[in-house]
Order: structure tokens, then C-alpha cells, then sequence
């Protein structure tokens, strides 16, 4: 008897197997059993509920992965490896210079203690005269350091004084208009005036003349 390949993809189930064992011995007949095919359509549908719940759960696997892949995200800054090295590279610079700060720290303290005032600076002497020209204007600065402070203060009440002074342009122009006017009454009444003085003069005149005929 040759024996069966396990591989072959055609090769029966064990089911199988015994039910043509059973059709051998007279068991059960073929039409019994085709009428068992025909009428065990269940087996078909736990068959698609078996995918549908493999899918189901696939999907549920999926959306899993995808929630995780999010939550590492957003949390990259904080629990990826490659931040968390550059972080603890960081602390480690900074613990090695806070070391040499501790380690200096007496001298330090000395240099912090020792005061700054008068002290030399060497300069060379190709630098003198730029030297002197730079005190010549920080004299000039110092001189007019209060003028430019007072300036710098005077610098948040700019829109104030802005206004007032548009407040006063316009009285200004107000002003002007009622002089104009004034002036042009003035020189109405004037005319008027030396209008009525010639009919005065006129009126004696010709008075005048009566009188001598």
C-alpha cells in the first residue's frame, strides 16, 4: 500500500476517512450521506461567523497598533530613545561644568570679592588716540545723558502731547478765521465811515455855498 503524502492538498480529512469507512462497511449509504451535504448548510455559516470574528478581531488588532503607534507620538519628546540620549547628554554636560564650577569655587569666590574700581587697563599705544577720541565722546554723552534720559521718559507722554497740540492747532485755525472775519467787519465799517464823512463833508459844502449866495 504506497503511502499517502501529507502534503498533497487533495489529501482527506480524518472525517472523511471515517465516513468512507462507514460507506465500506455498510454502515451508512452514499445517498444518506449526500442528503447530510445537502442538508447542512449551518456548517457553511459558522464557517463565514469563524471569518467574520477573525476579521473582526484583525481589525480590532489594527486599531490597537494604531492607537499605540499615536500614543508613542505624542510622547516622543518625552519616552523615545533618541530624546531621552540627547537629554541625558545634556545632563551630563551640565553636571561635568557644574564639577569644574564646584571645583573652582574659592576662586571664584575671591574674584567675586575683589573689587573692579580702580583698576588699569593696559592699552597699547596705537590705541591711545582712539582711546582719547572715545572719551572725548563719552564726556560729550555723559554731559547730555541727562537731556536724553529726560527724553526717553518723555517718550510714553508723545501721544498726549501730540494731541494737545493738535488741540491747539485748532483753536489756532479758529482764531485766524475769527480775525479774518473781525478784519473784514473792520474794514466794512471804515468804508461806512469815510462813506458818511464825504456826505458830511459834502452836506457843509454845499451849505457853505448857499450861505454866500
Amino acid at each position: 500500500m504506497a503511502c499517502s503524502n501529507p502534503w498533497d492538498p487533495a489529501q482527506p480529512t480524518a472525517a472523511g476517512l471515517v465516513l468512507a469507512k462507514c460507506l465500506v462497511a455498510g454502515v451508512v449509504t452514499q445517498e444518506v450521506l449526500d442528503l447530510s451535504a445537502k442538508q447542512a448548510p449551518c456548517f457553511v455559516h459558522l464557517t463565514e461567523v469563524e471569518k467574520i470574528a477573525d476579521i473582526r478581531a484583525e481589525i480590532n488588532q489594527k486599531s490597537l497598533e494604531t492607537e499605540i503607534l499615536g500614543l508613542e507620538k505624542e510622547t516622543a519628546d518625552i519616552a523615545h530613545p533618541y530624546f531621552l540620549t540627547q537629554k541625558c547628554q545634556a545632563l551630563q554636560i551640565m553636571n561635568k561644568h557644574l564639577e569644574a564650577v564646584l571645583k573652582e569655587k574659592r576662586t571664584l569666590r575671591q574674584r567675586l570679592m575683589k573689587p573692579l574700581c580702580q583698576e588699569n587697563l593696559p592699552i597699547e599705544a596705537i590705541f591711545h588716540r582712539y582711546v582719547a577720541e572715545l572719551l572725548t565722546l563719552a564726556v560729550a554723552f555723559i554731559e547730555k545723558l541727562e537731556s536724553h534720559l529726560q527724553t526717553i521718559k518723555s517718550i510714553p507722554q508723545i501721544p498726549l502731547t501730540m494731541k494737545n497740540m493738535d488741540n491747539a492747532l485748532a483753536k489756532i485755525n479758529l482764531l485766524v478765521t475769527e480775525t479774518e472775519e473781525l478784519a473784514e467787519q473792520i474794514l466794512t465799517w471804515r468804508e461806512l465811515q469815510k462813506g458818511i464823512h464825504y456826505d458830511n463833508s459834502k452836506i457843509t459844502n454845499e451849505s457853505d455855498s448857499s450861505f454866500r449866495i
